[in-house]
């Protein structure tokens, strides 16, 4: 099949299972055009041709929260250009591709190609969990207002697909018809990855000033590797049990595999290559941002590691530390095999699609 794949490009994990989603299809014969946006598109150019680098929305991030103001106005300034490449790559296909289906990772452009010329269109993504499952109130306890504005949004992000198929590594209850819960997709690297049990915290954080957390993470005398933290690096910096390493994808699966424990942010894509390799992980929402926080609750409802609003606090490290055995404990019970459960969905979307009866 002739296949339209979009990727939002806000955050590298969409680029990340697409990667995978994608080499399963032209793997199986299809022929699909990728349209992507932002930093994603860089990344998945490296690995496919007929990728189309389009204008999405991103987001600008500042000591762990949103800053909504800076965001704003840098969307708007980038859309002025970014619009009237869209409409270019808009007619470009409609004379030369003519997509049989549509899958979109949350992309709105591809979705409302698919809307405007009639086409079947299959979401895969984490976010439509908002959504379309029922949620506990401990999960959305205290965070009610910001659940009620992420679950619009992302109701209105891609309306009256055909099928929404979801990765997760926890299964609320679905609300919503044509929709199926499937284990979070994961990338070769991982798959090949062998866990052992080693004394290092993995550390990974991106977002400026954390200036307050490198002290508390020397506290507790454990070694911590760390990444994002210090930009530019052209090699390992060692401050006594601090290592700052350069991002390498190599270096970073080996040290995750190899982890007592994890410390990031509540990305999903992270989260469930922790989960997947039984590493407790001490889960640090970005402000502001939903699906983060409630990543973080359900990590720690499922007793699979901590939810903390801060990780500067040695108090809350030392509370993660203890606890570890425990939630390793509770990971043991996790189990996922590979891909398989998505792919295999998709495939028979295909076939159906093919028939004219998705």
């Amino acid at each position: 099949m002739k296949i339209l794949y979009g990727v939002v490009g806000e955050g590298m994990g969409h680029a990340m299972r697409s990667r995978v989603v994608l080499s399963h299809l032209l793997k199986a014969g299809h022929e699909v055009e990728i349209m992507v946006s932002g930093r994603a598109a860089d990344f998945l150019q490296k690995h496919f041709e007929d990728v189309h680098k389009i204008h999405g929305m991103h987001m600008i991030f500042e000591e762990n929260r949103i800053r909504l103001g800076r965001t704003l106005w840098s969307n708007v300034l980038q859309g002025v250009t970014g619009v009237p490449r869209n409409i270019a790559a808009y007619f470009d296909l409609i004379n030369t591709f003519r997509p049989e289906v549509v899958i979109s990772d949350f992309e709105s452009w591809t979705y409302l190609f698919g809307k405007t010329h009639g086409l079947p269109i299959i979401s895969i993504d984490n976010m439509q969990i908002i959504n379309r499952c029922e949620h506990p109130e401990e999960v959305l306890k205290d965070r009610e207002g910001e659940f009620q504005l992420a679950k619009a949004f992302v109701k209105a992000k891609l309306p009256f697909c055909n099928r929404y198929l979801i990765t997760t590594f926890f299964r609320p209850p679905l609300r919503k018809p044509d929709t199926s819960l499937h284990p979070p997709i994961l990338r070769d690297e991982i798959l090949a990855a062998r866990p052992t049990d080693g004394e290092h915290l993995l550390v990974y954080q991106t977002a400026a000033g954390h200036t307050g957390l490198a002290e508390a993470l020397a506290s507790t005398g454990m070694e911590c590797r760390i990444y994002g933290m210090r930009k530019d690096l052209t090699g390992e910096v060692v401050e006594g049990s601090l290592r700052y390493r350069p991002f390498s994808e190599k270096g970073f699966v080996d040290d995750l595999a190899s982890a007592r424990g994890v410390l990031a942010s509540a990305g999903f894509t992270l989260m469930g290559e922790a989960v997947y390799l039984k590493k407790p992980m001490l889960a640090v929402p970005l402000a502001g941002q939903f699906e983060q926080t409630m990543n973080a609750r359900y990590l720690q409802r499922q007793g699979y590691g901590l939810a903390a609003d801060h990780a500067d606090d040695p108090a809350v490290l030392r509370a993660f530390l203890d606890g570890v055995p425990r939630f390793r404990a509770r990971l043991e019970g996790y189990t996922q095999d590979g891909n398989r459960s998505l792919l295999s969905e998709l495939d028979q979307l295909l076939d159906r699609a093919a028939a004219g009866v998705l």
